[in-house]
């Protein structure tokens, strides 16, 4: 596999707190890769690290086969939108595409007068006056038409109503596809991440918790519910997740086979959502049942 981003051993601690830590990770190239976890787990601060706004405190990263921000080369392979989509107030539709012809040596103005066109933007008006749905498409916008190896998107429709957050998922898609172009799109949303990606990494608590194909990930993790005196079965599979009532006992698992390990226990298949959640509250399950 080829990896756009790798990383080994990655952490980054502000004050004292480790924001991002122990964190070895391989991003394949050429994919769509959601970045989904809680608020507070750390994604952001990947991001950062990812685009070289943020310095590693420990371990490496590199991005695009470089090491990130180290010249004008490096910072041309790597787009990225942060959260609050951020534009100029005061600058016009048109000022902007102007600002990106300057800065970016790879700068696509046919894309990008194609897509303000049809997104019915008017060139002439300031950006300060645009809805968040605007903003958000013209700032992705300029994060395509700087034509880059990496395009990073932090949450960039985490402030948009349901409406204009489809909109803008589905124009994301429309616009990558058929391009030599990989994504990291960071989400707290797993229907966001289902609707537009197919490698996803799952991040808690400031560690990876774990990075798989989308395919993989539902066909391999199952829930297997039993009775409550009975042992967990744990041959041959990974318990990621499990709780236990007075009657009964509930786990999801990673194995390849969903065979019933007996007849006491029952399997069935789960939604990405469902796995994405149980290693989110890995922890304190398996805590349950000691």
């Amino acid at each position: 596999m080829t990896a756009v981003l790798r990383a080994r051993t990655l952490g980054k601690k502000f004050r004292g707190r480790w924001a991002l830590s122990d964190c070895t990770l391989d991003v394949p190239a050429g994919r769509v890769t959601g970045l989904v976890g809680p608020n507070g787990a750390g994604k952001s601060t990947l991001l950062n690290l990812a685009s070289g706004m943020l310095a590693p405190t420990t371990g490496t990263i590199e991005v695009c086969g470089g090491r990130p921000a180290t010249g004008p080369a490096q910072l041309a392979k790597v787009g990225f939108v942060a959260q609050d989509t951020p534009t100029y107030p005061g600058l016009s539709v048109a000022d902007h595409l102007a600002l990106g012809a300057r800065l970016n040596p790879r700068w696509d103005a046919t894309l990008a007068r194609e897509r303000i066109r049809r997104l019915g933007l008017d060139p002439a008006q300031r950006a300060g006056r645009l809805s968040g749905g605007q903003r958000a498409q013209l700032a992705l916008t300029l994060g395509l038409a700087k034509r880059p190896e990496l395009l990073v998107l932090d949450e960039p429709v985490a402030a948009l109503d349901p409406l204009a957050r489809r909109e803008f998922l589905e124009d994301l898609t429309e616009a990558i596809t058929g391009r030599e172009m990989s994504v990291i799109l960071s989400s707290h949303l797993v229907s966001d991440v289902e609707r537009v990606c197919d490698h996803v990494i799952v991040l808690v608590g400031s560690r990876v918790q774990v990075a798989s194909d989308i395919d993989d990930l539902t066909a391999t993790h199952h829930r297997l519910t039993g009775p409550a005196g009975e042992t967990l079965p744990s041959v041959g599979r990974h318990i990621v997740s499990a709780s236990r009532t007075d009657d009964r006992t509930t786990a999801v698992v990673r194995a390849d086979s969903p065979a019933p390990p007996d007849p006491a226990w029952t399997v069935e298949s789960l939604p990405l959502e469902d796995i994405v959640l149980a290693y989110m509250g890995r922890t304190s399950s398996l805590e349950s049942l000691r």
